[in-house]
């Protein structure tokens, strides 16, 4: 892994914390060149420091999903920067914790914009880089909860699957441009994604969900990822054996799993 990464340059969103974090820490040591995206530049910074990287080797390029309308002038500042991008990892998000009758249509609206449409503006806007030099590796980090609708996600699962169509698409047109994609379905990740998910009331749900304080770690996680990406998986499921059941469960006996996800506490 770390010989496919040497010298590439690698553009990771939500990179302030959680998997996005982890994966910085993992690239890293790796000899990578690292773009690192999210909200809070001040963050950025403390993840960069932390893991030593310079002014050589890395970018902090503050950016919010959620404003996706002109997101060619940050793929002009990376390209300024590194001459090229080889690797984008979407990996910015945000969560939900309410049921679909108390959640208001600008809670789903955005849960939209974010998980959905900034992640693939950036992706058409790095796409034109990547089919003019004819390579690249694209990865979006979609969810377990977006193999199925999971209660009390109803956006944030809408949100998820429409990656996996939009990707895999993506995939297909652009087989004969060597641009590869692997998409991410990650299932319960040590993490803030509980924690910063929207309630009802449209307000940050403040704390961490049991089965997220009890899952998988993030650096675990990201080294599935990066691996998945070097060895151009199509997809890569990074979950505990409760969520793999599912998946399972849901493709073979659909009708079965209806009533299992409605019986199993999911928060």
């Amino acid at each position: 892994m770390n010989k496919f990464y040497q010298n590439k340059v690698v553009w990771i969103t939500g990179a302030s914390s959680g998997i996005g974090e982890a994966l910085v820490q993992e690239l890293a040591q790796t000899g990578a060149k690292i773009v690192l995206s999210a909200r809070r530049k001040e963050e950025l910074e403390r993840v960069a420091k932390e893991n030593k990287l310079t002014s050589d080797n890395s970018l902090i390029l503050p950016l919010d999903l959620e404003n996706y309308k002109d997101f060619d002038k940050d793929v002009k500042k990376v390209i300024q920067k590194f001459g090229t991008i080889d690797v984008l990892i979407g990996n910015g998000g945000i969560s939900q914790r309410s049921l679909a009758h108390e959640t208001g249509m600008v809670i789903y609206e955005s849960l939209m914009k974010v998980n959905y449409f900034g992640n693939i503006a950036l992706t058409l806007a790095v796409l034109p880089w990547m089919r003019e030099k004819k390579t690249g590796w694209i990865s979006t980090i979609s969810s377990v909860a977006g193999k199925f609708g999971v209660p009390l996600r109803t956006g944030y699962s809408a949100t998820k699957s429409a990656l996996t169509g939009f990707y895999e698409a993506l995939r297909a047109e652009n087989r004969n441009e060597n641009i590869k994609v692997t998409l991410i379905y990650p299932g319960f990740i040590r993490t803030q994604i509980s924690k910063n998910a929207l309630t009802k009331e449209n307000k940050k749900q403040g704390v961490t969900d049991e089965a997220i304080e009890k899952g998988l770690d993030p650096n675990l996680c990201a080294r599935e990822i990066l691996e998945g990406i070097a060895s151009e998986k199509l997809e890569v499921v990074i979950a505990g054996l409760k969520e793999k059941l599912g998946i399972f469960l849901h493709k073979h006996f659909p009708k079965f799993f209806a009533g299992f996800i409605a019986k199993t506490k999911v928060t």
